[in-house]
């Protein structure tokens, strides 16, 4: 039953490998694109929450803006070349996303650091999207680029 487990797991993972970091691309541009353009369109959930953490600039002017680079960087993530520049973008956004934590703490966590709110887990998800930035990082490296570029030569 194991070896029979292992043959298929092994199996649909090297198939998958093909495809793995193009899924991942995909994915990360839909969430992006998706969340920048409820933004833009002032129907993002998280509105309330970049009003409150970004309380100095006027938040019907900040938010639609902030939303045009989400979606700038989802659309950055789909083409190849610009994944590089893209990458550093959507790492720095995301450095930004944790701000709440420090800003508006009592919105994050019912008890601070254990207990997060649905605002908190929401933060804590980013985890996640940093993650696959690294791993998208990690495949187009100088290596890559550089393999590319002889191809087109």
């Amino acid at each position: 039953m194991i070896k029979t487990f292992n043959t298929l797991y092994f199996r649909f993972s090297d198939s998958i490998e093909k495809h793995s970091i193009l899924i991942l691309r995909i994915s990360l541009a839909i969430v992006y694109i998706w969340f920048g353009a409820l933004k833009v369109f002032g129907m993002s959930p998280a509105g309330e929450l970049v009003e409150k953490t970004v309380y100095w600039f006027r938040p019907e002017i900040f938010i639609p803006i902030l939303g045009v680079c989400e979606v700038i960087i989802g659309l950055g993530l789909l083409v190849k070349r610009l994944v590089p520049i893209t990458i550093v973008l959507l790492l720095l956004h995301m450095g930004v996303t944790f701000f709440p934590v420090f800003i508006v703490q009592t919105v994050c966590f019912d008890a601070f650091p254990y207990c997060p709110t649905l605002v908190g887990q929401y933060i804590i998800k980013n985890l996640v999207l940093i993650s696959g930035a690294l791993v998208i990082a990690g495949k187009y490296n100088k290596e890559y680029y550089n393999k590319l570029n002889q191809v087109l030569v």
